[in-house]
């Protein structure tokens, strides 16, 4: 038996799936530059929905909870460096060392544009949002923080050297830099190459 053919999405749905999207987007936008201007008590649904010109009931039609919208946010940041580091690798040989300066250059180069979402991911920040949207913005951390630990295991490390410890160092490294970081004398590539360099042990 021969099925019926799907029925194609008329044009006025589609544009109006289109402009859901637009919307969601500029909402995440908005609440991402609040969030860090403001924190998150500090920012209220009114005052998001407001910086898009819609009403505040209209924002629940989007996300039904002001924690709901945090969550967005913070996952749209780490995609944002997830997308950087994917970049720097599909550009870069394999050589663990080089692989791994190289992810390291890509975070610091989402992390030190100044924009709201970098901040809102970085871990100092994240300890100011309400206790219960921890674990899960923690799940998250963890998920991205697993593409370092591919790489760091494939160094070659010291015979008994801790990886886990080397990268709690790596990324205390990395995330502090946002606090002293000032355009003009380093570029995310120096600091990178600076931070490896110290954490690299020669071969015996």
């Amino acid at each position: 038996m021969i099925g019926m053919a799907a029925t194609a999405p008329k044009p006025e749905a589609r544009g109006n799936e289109s402009r859901g999207e637009n919307r969601r987007e500029a909402l995440l936008d908005a609440a991402a530059a609040m969030f860090a201007a403001k924190g998150f008590d500090g920012t209220s649904i009114r005052d998001i929905a407001g910086a898009v010109g819609m009403l505040p009931g209209s924002l629940y039609y989007h996300f039904k909870s002001k924690e709901e919208l945090l969550l967005a946010v913070y996952r749209k940041g780490v995609a944002r460096f997830e997308a950087a580091i994917d970049e720097a690798l599909g550009r870069t040989v394999a050589e663990p060392w080089q692989a791994i300066e190289a992810a390291c250059a890509a975070h610091l180069s989402i992390l030190l544009d100044g924009g709201d979402y970098a901040r809102i991911v970085n871990p100092e920040f994240v300890r100011s949002f309400p206790p219960e949207m921890l674990p899960v913005l923690n799940a998250e951390r963890d998920r991205y923080e697993r593409h370092f630990e591919k790489l760091i295991a494939a160094l070659p490390l010291e015979p008994g050297t801790d990886r886990w410890l080397f990268k709690v160092s790596l990324f205390g490294s990395l995330n502090w830099s946002q606090t002293w970081y000032r355009k003009g004398r380093y570029t995310p590539r120096d600091i990178a190459a600076a931070f490896i360099g110290m954490l690299r042990q020669p071969r015996a």
